[in-house]
């Protein structure tokens, strides 16, 4: 059975951030699964402005972590801000990391971390308006594509896609 990843996102996603992934971990052979608070589908946002949509496959409150071997979290100004608000969302994003499965945020995704609490004494990045949030949190922030630190993965922009894309396919492949 192919190993499956969760995607979670809402409305504002970073097009880039939730469609590339997503491509890269199918072609890898892996189930992607996106779930979001709204259903049908919900629509990206691509540099300055509404994108494409994705079709929703999973209520957020229909989802469990034990259903899923990591989470993928993309960012977008508007994406993760609006999740962190939702309890389940964090919820999850707890869950999975008691669980140890891998976690990786992009972007703006990195807010989600905070909002859980779980990035503590962990090396992360993600987008440059947000890394005060993630030394307030009490993560050692670094300026790099990618950190990897335990299950967490972290990425600051589009660009660094790429360098996302494998860390979590290499984390699911180990």
């Amino acid at each position: 059975m192919s190993k499956r990843v969760l995607i979670l996102a809402t409305d504002g996603f970073e097009q880039s951030e939730l469609i590339e992934p997503k491509k890269a971990l199918e072609a890898a052979g892996f189930e992607t699964v996106v779930a979001s608070p709204q259903s049908g589908s919900i629509k990206g946002w691509n540099h300055d402005n509404w994108g494409e949509s994705v079709t929703v496959d999973a209520a957020l409150s229909d989802v469990a972590a034990e259903d899923f071997d990591a989470l993928l979290l993309p960012g977008g100004q508007m994406n993760p801000d609006k999740l962190r608000t939702e309890d389940k969302a964090i919820d999850l994003v707890e869950a999975f990391d008691d669980a140890d499965k891998p976690i990786a945020a992009i972007c703006h995704g990195p807010w989600l971390l905070v909002e859980a609490d779980i990035i503590n004494g962990r090396t992360v990045t993600g987008w440059p308006s947000i890394r005060t949030d993630l030394a307030n949190a009490g993560g050692l922030v670094v300026d790099q594509e990618v950190a990897i630190d335990g299950n967490i993965i972290t990425s600051r922009k589009p660009d660094d896609i790429p360098a996302f894309s494998k860390a979590l396919i290499d984390a699911l492949q180990d």
